[in-house]
């Protein structure tokens, strides 16, 4: 059997490069499935666990989207084009230590923002202007309350572990981000499984999508892929989730 490679899913050259500097030459079936219809702009719904490769598959399609055909470029201070969602700090910065490269490649900018520290450097992140926010919930809506956020120029959604998020009672704040966000959006939301409420999420947000599975909802998961990325002069061990 012959596997897709990231070319032949219509992944931009700058990027496949990037991802070959990375170590990742061969996409994992999620990417496989998914990639063709978020390139595309499709909303899309995909299922899988932990280690499944599911970081890989909506940031590829988001920062080559924002860098291409959309308004990738024009950067305005606290209005991000690209927005993730994911239930805890540490899967933020694990998301922000996978695309930030990509990003770069494409020439945009990515920051993460969390709560239990203080906003500042956040903020001036903010207001520097950033094309790609990962993001917890919680401080999310803090900052968009104050004002220091704005939505309205939101293109990209995306939504990681969106059962965890349920699971860790986000859905209230998670369904008013999505309130802000422009209605014509892309939006694409990644869960384990659609209990506790992701399946309003999917009913009211997304339009038209495409449902991939790569597990069954109660699979192991049966193989992970670790990368090791140096940050700031620290060894940090990251999961491709």
């Amino acid at each position: 059997m012959t596997t897709m490679s990231f070319s032949q899913l219509g992944v931009p050259q700058a990027l496949v490069s990037t991802l070959s500097k990375m170590g990742i030459d061969t996409p994992f079936p999620i990417q496989i499935d998914t990639l063709p219809d978020t390139l595309s702009g499709r909303d899309v719904l995909g299922r899988g666990k932990t280690g499944s490769g599911k970081t890989l598959a909506f940031s590829i399609p988001m920062v080559a989207r924002l860098a291409g055909e959309l308004s990738g470029g024009k950067r305005r201070s606290g209005r991000p084009l690209g927005l993730v969602l994911a239930p805890t700090r540490e899967l933020a910065t694990q998301i922000t230590n996978v695309m930030k490269p990509l990003a770069e490649a494409m020439g945009l900018r990515v920051t993460t923002i969390f709560g239990g520290v203080s906003q500042n450097r956040q903020v001036q992140a903010l207001r520097d202007g950033v094309d790609i926010v990962v993001a917890t919930p919680g401080r999310l809506e803090d900052l968009k309350n104050q004002k220091l956020l704005h939505l309205d120029a939101i293109e990209i959604t995306v939504l990681d572990e969106a059962d965890h998020m349920a699971d860790l009672g986000f859905l209230p704040v998670v369904t008013k981000i999505l309130s802000a966000t422009p209605a014509g959006g892309q939006r694409l939301l990644f869960s384990a499984t659609l209990d506790n409420g992701v399946n309003k999420l999917v009913d009211r947000f997304l339009q038209n999508e495409v449902m991939h599975a790569v597990d069954d909802e109660n699979s192991p998961v049966a193989k992970m892929t670790h990368h090791v990325f140096e940050t700031s002069g620290l060894d940090a061990k990251k999961e491709l989730v």
